[in-house]
């Protein structure tokens, strides 16, 4: 995609990375890809606002050198040190190496280790101004969302907001604007990024949007780092992220599971039976971990008010899908959801304990254990399975 004006004389000179399809190594998913993006503003001054991933270095130099002589930049701003954001600095810093560089300073410790240069970093935080000529760049810390060297900048007068890896989605589409791209899709990939990258952190989140409210900005545009550019009513994926950190969750329950010979499977499949007998509002999926994205498993816990995870014992321990998401889940700080285990064992069964243990580490609130069946459900084990999933359904209304 060409470099364009997104507003007076502010451009988007970034990379749409359609083959993406996974981020943060294997841990999420990213079936419809990504964009990096990188702004630039041309004034008396002209400042760079981050950069693009390192596989790309070559061709983002090669882009940005057809939209303006390299030397005409005056100075680069890096919100974030994480490689997808400063992965071109390098190359870019091999051309223009005495180029300021503007950041926090938990900034300058990560780009320092990642890259082991001695650039000339200047240090910025939270009100601190940065002049372009006829407007001004206001530096906002943001730490934790998601790294501790994060911020925001705000460019006075055009009013846009530059937010970094907050606002943001993993999304490659055609064209770059809100209003501009199916709206289902866009909203999914909203929750799902922020399910998997940001709930840790949500009181941060609930502080870092009360602070910038009280600074009273308007807001005409907001300028992420990933996906689309929020252009029409910018301010609704602020207020859609103020829900998201409040303990969020919809009329929703999911199941997830693995099994060796599907007696787990079958527990499984008939406790939804007995939650849709009993609510049949209620939304419900069903997971193998095995089988489905973890990334999706993940942003359908977040929208869930309960979740039953079961496994079969093996080794006296569970199967290794399940163990992984839940080690995955824990880090997220899911707050006000309700959870219980379930399982079928041969031998010993010790699977429902290892994952109560899990759950409760995670934060969950534990429901009673769900069955636990020896060998293979029938008869009687299936109508316990089915009772159980009504309980269930009760319990959370």
């Amino acid at each position: 995609m060409e470099h364009f004006e997104i507003l007076d004389k502010v451009y988007w000179v970034g990379k749409v990375d359609w083959e993406l399809r996974k981020f943060h190594g294997e841990e999420y998913s990213t079936f419809k890809g990504s964009t990096y993006n990188s702004y630039l503003i041309r004034d008396n001054k002209n400042i760079l606002i981050d950069t693009v991933w390192a596989p790309f270095a070559k061709e983002f130099v090669r882009s940005l050198s057809n939209t303006i002589e390299l030397e005409k930049i005056d100075c680069i701003v890096m919100n974030h040190g994480e490689i997808d954001h400063s992965g071109s600095l390098p190359e870019l810093l091999n051309e223009i190496p005495d180029v300021p560089l503007y950041c926090t300073a938990n900034a300058v410790k990560s780009l320092k280790g990642h890259y082991n240069r001695n650039w000339n970093f200047n240090i910025v935080k939270t009100g601190d101004r940065l002049s372009t000529g006829s407007r001004e760049l206001i530096f906002i810390e943001a730490p934790m969302l998601h790294w501790p060297d994060s911020m925001f900048c705000y460019l006075t007068e055009t009013n846009i907001l530059f937010s970094n890896d907050a606002f943001g989605q993993h999304y490659a589409s055609e064209s770059l604007y809100n209003d501009q791209v199916p709206q289902n899709e866009l909203w999914e990939e909203c929750l799902k990024y922020y399910a998997n990258i940001l709930a840790p952190f949500s009181p941060l989140v609930k502080k870092k949007i009360n602070e910038f409210v009280s600074m009273q900005l308007p807001v005409q545009m907001i300028c992420p780092s990933h996906g689309v550019i929020w252009r029409q009513d910018p301010l609704q994926i602020v207020k859609q992220y103020g829900e998201w950190a409040s303990s969020y969750k919809e009329n929703r329950i999911t199941i997830v599971y693995d099994t060796m010979w599907n007696a787990t499977r079958r527990i499984a499949e008939t406790i939804a039976d007995g939650i849709l007998a009993e609510d049949p509002d209620v939304k419900l999926k069903v997971f193998n971990a095995a089988r489905a994205d973890k990334t999706e498993i993940i942003a359908e816990i977040f929208r869930s008010k309960a979740v039953l995870v079961g496994s079969s014992t093996i080794n006296k321990g569970i199967l290794s899908a399940v163990g992984g998401l839940l080690e995955q889940i824990r880090g997220l700080s899911f707050k006000g959801k309700k959870a219980a285990s379930f399982g079928s064992y041969g031998w010993s069964g010790e699977a429902q304990g290892i994952i109560n243990r899990l759950l409760e580490a995670s934060g969950f609130d534990l429901l009673p254990d769900g069955p636990k069946i020896l060998w293979y459900p029938y008869n009687e084990d299936l109508e316990k399975c089915k009772l159980y999933g009504k309980e269930v359904a009760s319990v959370c209304k």
